[in-house]
């Protein structure tokens, strides 16, 4: 893991297209904004293994004799 330091409105380049920003320290939050293509999805990471979980559940499909003619 690479680690930086860096302070209010200063930014960290990751490859050709992504931009992270630091935009506010207060206490022991730190507010930052990302500037990413539209084909490159950002989420926090407990979102992220929300929609993994969810993905990775079966998909209840009523069986055909279930279903109405």
């Amino acid at each position: 893991m690479l680690v930086l330091s860096r302070k209010k409105d200063e930014k960290i380049v990751i490859g050709d297209s992504i931009t992270l920003m630091v935009i506010d320290i207060r206490h022991d939050k730190v507010r930052l904004g990302i500037e990413a293509p539209k084909n490159v999805t950002v989420h926090r990471q407990e979102v992220y293994e929300a929609i993994k979980k969810q993905l990775a559940e079966p998909i209840d499909l009523p069986a055909e004799s279930d279903q109405p003619q």
